[in-house]
This record gives structure tokens, sequence and C-alpha cells, in this order.
């Protein structure tokens, strides 16, 4: 290091200060967990340790492909994933876009308060307000037709395959969406104000306003946060999706952070190995697809992440 970049730092300890807890947190939560991913190609021993366990190759990989499982959990997964991704991403847009043209300042400010809200439930509580909502004897819906005096049998929707995926992702959405738009909002924000006083003096609507002006001003943040969640794909959301399961929905509802979950610590014997190489290839799976999409938007002419 040379002097001048001592000089530098020494200027600025104090920003460097506050760096030191977020990159211990990295170091200790992230990078140093990296060490056992190598139980993967090995024939994990809790006795022996990681040192000490012999080395198996691509076994465990070798078991998951050739596995009954392995292709009802991939289709859940990339089922799950893709729709969650494409249905809320042009949520947080939507509504950002919408907040921008309110005039009346008490009603933006409840808007924001009620859609903000739900993001900060836990998940536990969310699940259970899910379990709540769609049961068909206590749940509003049961509820007010049982004070009409109607006999109906109401479907256990929690209990249809077919309908976990659409679960999951709409009330992620109403969770989320609210506090998603934030950034939106702020890069709205950002917009020179004389593009609208021009726009607006040619004549052009509200609606013309959004589409040539506000949409181009947020699409490179819209492209870098597209990217990002790309790269979050395979991540769905371990504990609710978790949570939402039973034995009637299994069907549809496992996928791959579940299994590796039933198969390392729920299971009789559990196979730490086997589960690890699971989750190193879901991984690698989602390191290629983030770097192929930022490749994608870079070749294109959009905004990358470098």
């Amino acid at each position: 290091m040379s002097i001048t970049s001592i000089k530098s730092v020494l200027r600025g300890w104090q920003l460097y200060t506050l760096l030191l807890l977020p990159l211990a947190y990295l170091i200790v939560f992230r990078y140093f967990p990296l060490y056992g991913a190598q139980i993967a190609f090995k024939n994990y021993n809790l006795i022996k340790g990681i040192s000490g366990s012999e080395w198996v190759g691509l076994k465990y990989f070798n078991q998951f492909f050739h596995s009954y499982e392995f292709w009802r959990i991939m289709k859940n997964t990339l089922g799950l994933s893709l729709y969650h991704l494409i249905v809320s991403f042009p949520f947080p847009i939507i509504l950002a876009l919408s907040l921008n043209y309110v005039a009346n300042a008490r009603f933006k400010n409840l808007v924001q308060m009620v859609t903000y809200a739900p993001h900060f439930i836990s998940v536990v509580v969310m699940v259970g307000i899910i379990l709540q909502f769609l049961s068909p004897k206590t749940g509003p819906i049961g509820a007010l037709l049982g004070l009409l005096g109607v006999d109906a049998q109401l479907p256990n929707l929690m209990g249809e395959p077919s309908a976990f995926k659409s679960i999951y992702v709409w009330s992620d959405i109403w969770q989320h969406t609210g506090f998603s738009c934030i950034i939106y909002l702020a890069a709205l924000s950002a917009i020179d104000p004389a593009l609208h006083e021009a726009a607006v003096m040619d004549g052009a609507s509200k609606l013309k306003r959004m589409w040539h002006i506000d949409l181009p001003g947020i699409l490179p943040m819209a492209m870098i946060l597209l990217i990002l969640e790309t790269g979050r794909v395979f991540d769905l959301g371990f504990e609710k999706v978790l949570l939402m399961q039973n034995p009637l929905n299994m069907r549809t509802s496992e996928i791959i952070d579940t299994y590796v979950y039933n198969m390392g610590l729920k299971s009789m014997i559990p196979n730490f190995s086997y589960a690890s190489a699971i989750g190193l290839f879901k991984n690698v799976l989602a390191f290629i697809l983030i770097m192929t999409v930022n490749r994608i938007s870079k070749k294109a002419g959009q905004t990358s992440l470098w």
C-alpha cells in the first residue's frame, strides 16, 4: 500500500471503522461457512470432522440427479420462482408511478403507511394470518356465510396442491409491494421536473408522461433490481414455504430449500453431505443465472451490475 493510500485511509478512519461490523458479519456468516461446502464432495462423518472425512467426488450430486424426486423438486422450485418473479416485479413500479401523481399529501401518506405496514409482519405471523383467512370454518368468508345462515362447504385451499403457488405469490405481493416501491419513488424524485413541465405545456396526459418520462427515468434502477431478483430466483424464502406446507399440498410445495432441510436435519438419519450437495448445486445455478442475465442486459445496452 502506498503512502498516499495510507494517508487517505487515516483521513477517513471514521468511515472505515463503520465498515468493521458489516465486514465482520460477511466474514463470519458468509465467507467462513464456505469452508464447509467441501462436505458436498465428502462422506461427512460427525466424529471424523470435515478434514477427516473421505472424499467421494460427485457421488451425492449424481445421487440427487438420478433421484425420483429431482424433476418434481426442480419443477416446483422453478415454477414458483418464475411465477413469483413475473407477477410480483411490476407491482412496486405500478404503485410508485401511481403514488407519484397523487396530489393529496394526506391521502398519499395514508396509502404509503397501509402498503408499507405488512412488510414488518414476521413470516410466522403472516402464515398464521393466511391460515386463518383461508380456513373453511374459522375464516372470514366461512364466518360471514354462517351469519347469513348459508350452510356451504368451502374448499380447503391450503390443502389444494394447485392453489399453493398462487397463495404464496399473492400473499407475498400484498406483504412486500409497498416497501419495495420506496426505491422507485426515490428514483422518480430524481427526475428533472422541467421534463414534466415541458410535457404539460405540450398537452401530454399523465399516462404519456409516465410512459415517456417516468419509465425511462427509472429503467436503469429497474434493470439492476431485476438482475438481483433473477439471482435470487432459487431463494424463495424457506421459512414461509415450510410453514405453509402440509401433507395435502406437499406434491407442489416441496422446493429445493425445504428438501435440503428434510434431508439434512429432519430425516431419521441426517445426510449432511447429500443436503450440502443439493444446496451447492442450487447456488451454482443461481450464480450462472445472474451472470447470464447481467451479460444479456449489458449486451442489450442496458444497465448492468458490472
